[in-house]
C-alpha cells in the first residue's frame, strides 16, 4: 500500500490529538460524510481489529486494516495550515468521495 502522510498531517495529528510516542492512530473508510453521500475517512485510536499495515512517522504508527487498502493506497494526506484543514488527495482514484 503506498499511503503518504505529510510531515504536516503527522505532525497536526499528534498536537491535535495528543499522542505520544508509540501511540497508533487507524484511518478507515466511512460511508457517508459531509455532503458527500459517498465515502470519506475516519479515524480511530489504536489498532485496527483485523490484519493491518502501518506506517511510522514522528513515532506514532498510521493503521489501515487490509480489507480498506483499495482506498488508501495511492492517498496522500495533508494539512493545510492556510485553512486549518486536513485534505485527502488519491489520484488514482478520480474521486474519492464517489470511488469507481
Amino acid at each position: 500500500m503506498n499511503l503518504t502522510i505529510t510531515d504536516n498531517a503527522s505532525t497536526f495529528y499528534k498536537q491535535e490529538l495528543n499522542l505520544s510516542e508509540g501511540d497508533s492512530l487507524s484511518f478507515f473508510v466511512r460511508v457517508g460524510g459531509v455532503g458527500s453521500g459517498g465515502f470519506s475517512v475516519g479515524i480511530s485510536f489504536g489498532l485496527p481489529d483485523t490484519d493491518y499495515r502501518s506506517k511510522e512517522q514522528h513515532g506514532i504508527f498510521f493503521c489501515v486494516a487490509e480489507d480498506d487498502q483499495w482506498y488508501f493506497d495511492g492517498m496522500v494526506i495533508d494539512y493545510q495550515e492556510d485553512y486549518g484543514e486536513v485534505t485527502f488527495e488519491n489520484k488514482r482514484l478520480t474521486d474519492v468521495i464517489n470511488p469507481n
